[in-house]
């Protein structure tokens, strides 16, 4: 139907016949001479239609925006001043010699050139992908698939498909449940991840596993989730951390070589305990410069009990950042930082600004100097490496609070001043604790067929706190980008975790007694790590949300604006599910 696509229409083809179908991008009458620039998902070409050929002509006086459409004509150079080197076919012009119409289109509920609310363009989300920038990053996505299988693939890897009705396992968020019509008031559970099945596959003997694959997350959505998500999800045998690691970052490298032309050099690691510590995150941005600055070694023995109570309790702490330049801020602007800090849970932001260090302490302001003698201030001035010109913000509280509110607020100043250096800052996280405790109770920090590193079964039962586990995040300008483990292959092991987290046998066999049942028959060491393809793509391509770079995706509150998706099911349906839905007095 067709010879090329729009866009690749250049000055080789001058002197040839071409016929192009697309849509109509723009139309212009000059008076006896009609332009259009027809799209397709390769770019633009200019159009144009004189007299010589009314009735073509008359035909092209009929085409408006949007319009679908078939068009033969001959391929000529632009005339001298109208070259368009912006543009691939910027060089050239096509005159039209034949069009037909495919079909016709009314103006659109979309306006392509103000902005449009999310609503409207997930309402008409088919209108939304002709936009150049939408159809070129889906175009990008499909290329970074393609360049990960093949990567995969010539590294000896698998492509295996695991069930999308399954049994609900332990990831985090909640399932979401599917009836079963043959099995009335029973349920299967959309995986949340591939974890089980991957791991299954390892014992299997299938050595090198890999699924570009869809999960399922009923949790609260913001602009890096959604409900339904892709995974890049591989998995391993015989391979330790470092033998999982290496082949990872390679493809991430290869990938951004290759699809951005951007080297980003070896990894560096770092552990999240120093991750916490200096950055406030297990997933720091490393373009930004700032760091939090642990000074409750020094103000254990003030009289402000804002710092000295924080510095003497083993769970508190007290922590500062240096904003270079800072001194300049208003007392209006510190009450905002302060105000952000609060929804992290701070009491409160202290501040000491550096306006003259030749003056010492008379050089320094603040409403808290009055509490902090000449030697506890030089000292947390050398400490903070603090200059003239600088701002001190002081965060004292529990070290959560503290973790989480400075290391929230150094992103915020690292974006309000402008102070993030570097285009690419990968790293490696690893080290992290195997458990987390929350209200007294263990919990798997990342998930409970994790390995610990370094510790028996009866070690980690008897201090689980302390233990580290083998597993490792690979971070991206503060994006997780992906994160794995060695995994469990003992079952005295997998039950020592169990028994952490206070899962008894009976439980344990109820929810993963096929994966217990699999450990006693020679289990190999298996190691695995998967990616977030949309925040990958996302990334890449300079998006803000993974929703600019998913074709269909949800709104904020899980639903479809243009499928109407959930919708109510008829009552056969139900009737045949066994189901009956039950309305709360309110509704």
């Amino acid at each position: 139907m067709r010879t090329d696509y729009c866009g690749n229409i250049d000055s080789s083809y001058v002197g040839q016949e071409v016929t192009l179908c697309g849509w109509v991008n723009k139309r212009r009458d000059l008076g006896g001479l009609i332009f259009i620039d027809l799209r397709d998902r390769e770019g633009i070409v200019q159009v144009v239609f004189d007299p010589d050929l009314p009735e073509v002509l008359e035909e092209a006086n009929k085409l408006r925006s949007e319009f679908c459409v078939k068009l033969t004509g001959n391929v000529r150079a632009r005339p001298d001043g109208q070259v368009n080197d912006n543009m691939r076919t910027g060089r050239i012009e096509i005159l039209g010699t034949g069009l037909e119409i495919f079909s016709k289109s009314p103006a659109l509920p979309l306006d392509w050139n103000q902005d449009n609310s999310e609503e409207q363009r997930l309402r008409y989300r088919y209108l939304d992908l002709r936009r150049p920038v939408m159809s070129q990053r889906l175009q990008f996505r499909a290329q970074v698939t393609a360049a990960v299988r093949r990567y995969l693939e010539d590294d000896g890897f698998l492509d295996i498909e695991t069930p999308i009705l399954t049994k609900a396992t332990p990831e985090g968020a909640r399932d979401y449940l599917v009836p079963s019509r043959t099995h009335k008031g029973e349920f299967f559970a959309l995986p949340q991840s591939p974890q089980l099945f991957k791991q299954l596959l390892m014992m299997s003997g299938m050595d090198r596993y890999y699924q570009i694959v869809k999960c399922f997350r009923d949790e609260d959505l913001r602009a890096d989730r959604q409900p339904e998500f892709t995974q890049i999800d591989l998995e391993t045998t015989f391979l330790d951390a470092d033998g999982v690691m290496q082949i990872t970052e390679g493809m991430i490298r290869d990938l951004f070589m290759k699809m951005l032309n951007v080297d980003l050099g070896d990894f560096p690691r770092m552990t999240y305990a120093e991750a916490m510590q200096r950055f406030g995150s297990d997933k720091p941005d490393l373009r930004n410069p700032l760091e939090l600055v642990d000074v409750a070694d020094l103000l254990e023995s003030v009289e402000f009990k804002v710092f000295s109570g924080p510095a003497t309790d083993p769970k508190g702490r007290v922590a500062v950042i240096r904003v270079p330049g800072g001194a300049g801020m208003s007392r209006k602007q510190i009450d905002e930082y302060t105000k952000f800090a609060g929804i992290y849970g701070a009491k409160g932001l202290a501040w000491i600004k550096v306006n003259a260090m030749a003056e010492g302490q008379e050089g320094l302001q603040s409403p808290i100097l009055k509490f902090l003698s000449e030697d506890i201030t030089d000292a947390i001035i050398a400490r903070t490496g603090a200059e003239q010109g600088d701002i001190l913000l002081f965060g004292a509280d529990n070290n959560t609070v503290v973790t989480e509110a400075m290391g929230a607020l150094r992103l915020k100043l690292g974006e309000d001043f402008d102070l993030l250096e570097g285009e690419w800052k990968p790293l490696w996280v690893v080290d992290f604790p195997m458990f987390e405790e929350v209200d007294g109770q263990m919990h798997a920090l990342h998930h409970p067929f994790t390995a610990p590193r370094d510790v028996d079964a009866q070690g980690l039962i008897d201090n689980p706190v302390e233990a580290l586990s083998d597993a490792y995040d690979m971070v991206l300008n503060g994006v997780e980008l992906g994160g794995g483990s060695v995994r469990i292959h003992e079952q005295k092991m997998q039950q020592a975790v169990f028994t952490v987290l206070g899962i008894n046998e009976e439980e344990a066999q109820n929810k993963f007694g096929f994966l217990l049942e699999a450990l006693q028959f020679g289990a190999p060491p298996h190691a695995g790590l998967a990616f977030g393809l949309d925040r990958l793509v996302m990334l890449m391509t300079g998006a803000t949300s993974i929703r600019d770079v998913m074709a269909f995706p949800k709104t904020t509150t899980a639903a479809c604006p243009l499928t109407h998706a959930p919708s109510p099911a008829n009552p056969q349906q139900l009737a045949d599910l066994a189901i009956d839905v039950v309305k709360k007095a309110s509704e």
